[in-house]
């Protein structure tokens, strides 16, 4: 295999970047003055549904931004029209909330968003930063009035919205465009507050050693892109010195979480969109460690407008890393939840696969509170535990583990005061309708080699040369509203396309209320090994009124789960 070759820099990224801009040329709309692309969403903010096509703000803004970086002058008027159609799609009135940033799409205008996303200001904002710092001098001078005006707007609203370090990439993104744009426009108000905001989320994440969004692949990819960005375009010494703080911690992370056995970025994840990794993580891993990491030749290698110019590059003493294939375990704190406890993860892995877990975690889509990648023959197969309300994930599930190394003691309960599909943009109320609620352990990647034999209250799995055992120990679901008290379950195996879902299956058929406030009982205990043909837990279940709690001796060491049986506040 013709793997890049990075020793003597003959990777050329501006040849990939036309190559890409070239491949984009049919999705241009000429009427609109934007890029087409197929529709996709993450199910909230927008109001579609359903399209075949839409045109994208942000990425017919990206692609702009990419035709002007190939250096092309024949590229120049196309970039210059799409800049010029996006000025004029920002929200310009200043009497409303939605002053400074764009709409997703430009067939969805803000007021028919649900919410519109006030992180396009960020988003779109540093686009047209870097279209400033790369391009000024090619920009017409009435073109380049109007972006410096739109930037200006996108500054204003960040400053007005002034996003806490808690949400680590826009408080990034927010400190570039407001850092970047004051240098550039000699506006020391701007300057000061992307420094000012840079050095809290400084603050806030050194402590910790860890962002926010932990062990996020979508999210920590994005905080490097947007550090590196920072380092790369400001003049300011200070804030190069925090970003590179920052990049080495967003690093070290990545590093830390990479399973070389399979080649995947190991769990738990706080925010994840795909549960494997996608070819543009791939690429870019690849990319940033020069080639050490190897996916692809190099007529293969994915490349993404983004990464032109970037300067994301992993620091050499993290890229070893990638390729080692030891035991190792990793158990952080990395926050304080809103009760003022402190929030765990552990991560334990071999050769052959990595299991992680969250100690008390909400099991919503971007979530992955229980995680494991095995090696099935030289690709990956995954284990992500789910509870799902009619077929998506129900943020009101809540996940609780005490993980040691490769044995995991976990529980669900629920609360009544979270979200349906999304933490709060759906607000339960105390009660759901639901034709289906399940949990589900899903099993996705290579099924070639994987086996089930589902007894009562058990399921044992072989991945490969990998044996996983998962066994239920207590199981409370009552609606008193109903007059149902069902303690009887059994774990089903479906297939749904490419994934099996080993299920535990709470209701399925009629579409009824179920009221959690009305439960006196709702809960769930469970353990999982991996790497063992017999399951070393020999748990103790003990009850009281509101409480319910597991425990199990394993390696000398006790281990105890408790769980509130009834639905409370979170």
């Amino acid at each position: 295999m013709n793997i890049v070759d990075y020793s003597n820099n003959s990777f050329d990224s501006r040849n990939k970047l036309i190559e890409l801009i070239d491949s984009l040329d049919s999705q241009y709309n000429s009427e609109n003055r934007l890029l087409r692309s197929p529709f996709s969403s993450p199910g909230y903010h927008t109001t579609i549904k359903q399209a075949d096509f839409i045109h994208s703000t942000r990425s017919s803004l990206s692609y702009a931004l990419g035709l002007l970086d190939t250096g092309k002058e024949q590229y120049e008027q196309r970039a210059f029209d799409i800049i010029e159609q996006m000025v004029s799609l920002q929200d310009t009135d200043r009497s409303r909330n939605t002053f400074g940033i764009w709409s997703w799409f430009y067939e969805e205008p803000l007021d028919q968003m649900s919410p519109p996303d006030w992180n396009w200001a960020d988003f779109c904002g540093k686009l047209l930063v870097l279209i400033i710092s790369r391009h000024d001098a090619r920009l017409p001078e009435k073109l380049r009035q109007s972006v410096k005006q739109a930037i200006c707007n996108a500054c204003d609203a960040i400053i007005i919205r002034n996003v806490g370090p808690h949400y680590t990439n826009i408080a990034i993104m927010g400190a570039f465009v407001t850092l970047i744009a004051g240098e550039w426009f000699e506006r020391q108000d701007y300057a000061k507050y992307g420094l000012e905001r840079l050095e809290k989320l400084h603050s806030y994440t050194m402590p910790r050693q860890a962002f926010q969004e932990y062990n996020s692949p979508t999210y920590t990819y994005v905080a490097i892109l947007e550090l590196s960005a920072i380092v790369t375009e400001t003049s300011n010494t200070h804030a190069k010195k925090l970003g590179k703080d920052l990049l080495n911690i967003a690093w070290k992370s990545v590093a830390d979480h990479f399973h070389a056995g399979t080649r995947q970025w190991s769990g738990p994840h706080s925010r994840c969109y795909k549960t494997l990794l996608t070819p543009q993580s791939k690429a870019f891993l690849q990319l940033a460690t020069k080639g050490k990491l190897a996916f692809y030749t190099e007529d293969e290698l994915p490349y993404y407008e983004d990464w032109y110019k970037c300067g994301a590059v992993c620091p050499e003493q993290y890229v070893e890393d990638f390729l080692e294939r030891g035991q190792r375990t990793i158990k952080e704190c990395f926050g304080i939840n809103g009760n003022g406890k402190e929030k765990w993860a552990t991560t334990y892995m071999t050769q052959a696969y990595s299991l992680g877990s969250f100690n008390k975690e909400i099991m919503w889509n971007q979530t992955r509170t229980l995680l494991a990648y095995v090696d099935n023959g030289g690709e990956a197969t995954y284990l992500h535990l789910r509870a799902l309300h009619d077929g998506y994930d129900y943020c009101s599930a809540i996940f609780h583990g005490e993980q040691r190394e490769n044995h995991l003691l976990f529980g669900v309960n629920f609360v009544v005061n979270g979200g349906d599909t999304h933490p709060n943009l759906d607000m339960i109320h105390g009660s759901i309708e639901a034709s289906d609620l399940r949990f589900r352990l899903e099993i996705g990647g290579a099924l070639d080699q994987v086996s089930t034999v589902v007894e009562k209250g058990s399921v044992s799995l072989r991945i490969g040369e990998t044996v996983v055992s998962l066994r239920s120990w207590f199981a409370a679901f009552d609606n008193q509203s109903a007059g149902e008290a069902v303690r009887d379950w059994s774990w089903e195996v479906t297939r749904e396309g490419e994934l099996l879902g080993i299920d535990l299956v709470l209701h399925t058929g009629e579409k009824k209320v179920i009221d959690f406030q009305k439960m006196n009982e709702a809960a769930f205990l469970f353990s999982l090994c991996i790497g063992e043909e017999v399951d070393s837990f020999k748990p103790q279940i003990e009850r009281t009124k509101e409480l319910a709690t597991i425990s199990a001796s394993w390696n000398n060491e006790d281990i105890a789960l408790t769980l509130q049986l009834k639905p409370s506040m979170l």
